[in-house]
Formats: C-alpha cells, structure tokens, sequence
C-alpha cells in the first residue's frame, strides 16, 4: 500500500511539473521565422559567334598602278584612280571563350579605271573590273561586337591598254595573284544579324605587259595595289 501511495505521488509531482513547464512555454514570445532563401543570379549568356554566315557589302576604292619600260622609256608613269565597289561575302566562325577564329571569301565589282598620256602621247588605259579574297579571320569577341584582323589570297582582273599615235589599240586582259591584309569591326543586331565596316590591303606587285600595233612594240612592268573600306551586313545560320 506504501508503494502504490508512493506512485501515485510520484505521478502526481510528474504532472505537476509538466503543467507548470507548458505554462511557462506559452509565455515565452514566438520564434523568429527562418530567414528566406537568397535567390540564385543567373549572368546572362553571352554571345556566340560560331556559325556559317553570308552576306553584301558596298564602299569605296583606291587603285595604283605603276609602269616603267626600262628600254624606251615610253609608257612609264602612275595611275591614281578612286571607285566605288560592291559586293558579297560569304564564311564561317568557330568561338573559342572570346577567341574566334573563321574563313572569308568575299567578291567586290569595282569602278576602278585610270588613263593618262604617257611622254610621247600615247594613251594608257588601266581597269580593275573586280576582286576577290579568300581569307582566314583572327578575332576578339566582347559578346555582341567582334573585333577581327584578316589575311590570305588576292585575286583581281586587270585590263590595260595602249592606244599608238595612229589610233590603234592593243589590250591586256589578265587575272591577277597576290596577298591581303585587313582588319575590321562586326556587331550583332540580333541572334542572325551582324554589321561590319572593314579595311582591305590587297598588293599584287609587278607584271609583264607588252603591247603590239602596227607602228610599234612597247613593253612595260606594271604594279597594281588596292585599297578598299566596306560597310555590310552578315545573315548567320545556326544561331541560338
């Protein structure tokens, strides 16, 4: 009997204590909320210039040409000639970080022609119908603008001729072979579209020319170098 008095006050002080600890707890103010999760900032993606692209371009030109004909003398002179130019391109980019490496072949009609007398009067007439470049491209990407230096292959026709004191005409009409170097500034307006501005060296050094008419045979070394400044705009395929 002492132990079931024994157990009923230990249940009784159990109790005791418990109403008095739960009462105490509803005293006590509420816990602060957990502080919210930070969200996560994502960095916008910058832009890719990998893909094929193709394009048009217009601008302007500056041809020289220089002959000397080291026996006679005759037809030995300069030609300074500005044209308009204008023209397609087309080729391709890889993305490597912010380098990008690419190809380009561009075509460019031209209005480039000269004439001059030379120092017994006859006429000389020079003309660069059309050139043509096929290139690689090195440049620095800084997300949406693109900026690039180009060298390789030159390509243009020459057409050139003398006309005798009689009035005959003799022609040369030859492709020339050389070198290019340019550099240049592209931005992309959207995920296809891009504007550029460029400048083109294009030298092709000295050719052999020689003309024949009945009153005579005259041959001549001639140079030609080009310069050109284009303005266009490339379609990319395979963007975002």
């Amino acid at each position: 009997m002492k132990s079931s008095v024994l157990s009923g006050a230990l249940a009784l002080a159990a109790l005791t204590a418990a109403s008095a600890a739960g009462a105490q707890a509803a005293d006590l103010p509420p816990a602060p909320p957990l502080p919210a999760k930070a969200s996560i900032a994502y960095a916008p993606k910058l832009f890719d210039w990998t893909g094929i692209y193709v394009g048009g371009h217009v601008g302007g030109g500056f041809s020289e040409s220089s002959w000397s004909d080291p026996i006679t003398g005759i037809g030995n002179g300069t030609f300074n000639n500005f044209g308009f130019l204008g023209g397609a391109q087309v080729g391709a980019n890889m993305q490597f970080n912010r380098l990008v490496l690419g190809l380009e072949g561009d075509f460019s009609w031209t209005s480039l022609k000269a004439s001059r007398r030379d120092s017994i009067g006859e006429t000389i007439n020079t003309a660069v119908p059309w050139t043509s470049t096929i290139t690689g491209r090195v440049g620095a990407a800084f997300d949406r603008l693109l900026v690039y230096g180009k060298g390789g292959l030159a390509l243009a026709q020459d057409q050139s001729s003398l006309t005798d004191l009689g009035g005959h005409t003799a022609t040369n009409s030859f492709m020339r072979e050389g070198w290019t170097v340019g550099a240049g500034l592209e931005y992309a307006l959207d995920d296809h579209w891009a504007a550029k501005i460029e400048y083109d060296y294009l030298g092709f050094g000295s050719q052999a020319l020689s003309f024949t008419t009945p009153l005579e045979k005259v041959g001549a070394n001639a140079s030609l170098n080009v310069q050109e400044v284009k303005a266009g705009v490339n379609f990319r395929f395979n963007g975002p």
